[in-house]
């Protein structure tokens, strides 16, 4: 009895994860099977395969998406931004684990309090405060995604910090190596794992962000979210034409874990059992 009532549990689960699965995958299918039809196919029938399949489509939303310039800015800001809250994020952890007084305690609750904050709240104040100082351009993007992103970052760094031995910075200390030196050459090649999650949950929200990208940059250094706000605006009727766009925009996503899925899963893992 319990071995059949295991094996029907079993059953229902599968049932249950299939039809989770053709959820989440209806609106990629959607997308991509009306992204090869023309206007009039779309409207026709939404759910069936193309009766013509039209390249042309794809080729137009290339050329009107600005896709490589698009790519380029995207691809630019996101690296540079996560590159940036890696660095300054490890070294804030680190320092703030490794200095145990109250100063560092205050601190490290500032930060982690701060993420409590909405960014609707502070989103005009700052917008003023860097339009008067004349950096509402990708470099005064990328340091408000560094003040956005480094609170989590560095809580993670320091709840990763505690599971590495104080002895190897005094054995390092002690062979000559200076306090960045340890950090950079001992420390920081440790937290690994935590630098693969933080830069993932980070690519996904800066990758994805176009609240952000909307205030701070104009149409020509537009991201790729951002250019496909415009694109949809000009393509509003033409449905073709706009899935067409939005199959190219997600191809750099769908691409990139492509080949570094390995990574991902093995970082995302070994940070959780830290």
């Amino acid at each position: 009895m319990n071995k059949n009532k295991e094996k029907r549990n079993l059953i229902s689960i599968e049932i249950l994860g299939l039809l989770l699965g053709l959820i989440w995958i209806a609106p990629f299918y959607l997308m991509i099977v009306n992204a090869f039809k023309t206007k009039r196919d779309i409207f026709s029938g939404v759910l069936g395969f193309p009766e013509e399949v039209v390249f042309a489509n794809f080729v137009e939303a290339f050329i009107d998406l600005a896709f490589l310039k698009s790519l380029f800015n995207s691809v630019l800001i996101t690296g540079l931004s996560i590159a940036i809250i890696i660095l300054f994020s490890s070294m804030a952890g680190y320092a703030l684990a490794r200095n145990k007084s109250k100063l560092s305690g205050v601190i490290f609750f500032i930060f982690v309090a701060a993420m409590l904050i909405p960014f609707q709240s502070v989103m005009i104040p700052l917008v003023s405060i860097f339009g008067q100082a004349d950096m509402l351009n990708a470099g005064g993007l990328i340091f408000m995604y560094l003040g956005f992103g480094c609170s989590l970052s560095i809580f993670l760094y320091h709840g990763a910090m505690t599971g590495i031995s104080k002895s190897m910075d005094e054995a390092a200390i002690i062979d000559g190596a200076n306090r960045f030196q340890t950090f950079w050459y001992i420390i920081f090649p440790l937290l690994k794992p935590i630098s693969v999650t933080v830069a993932i949950l980070n690519v996904i929200w800066i990758w994805n962000d176009y609240l952000l990208p909307s205030l701070v940059l104009s149409e020509s250094n537009a991201t790729i979210p951002l250019k496909m706000f415009y694109f949809f605006g000009q393509y509003t009727k033409q449905w073709h034409l706009a899935l067409a766009g939005l199959t190219i925009a997600i191809l750099p996503v769908i691409i990139g874990y492509f080949f570094a899925q390995k990574q991902i899963i093995n970082g995302v893992s070994e940070g959780a059992v830290k």
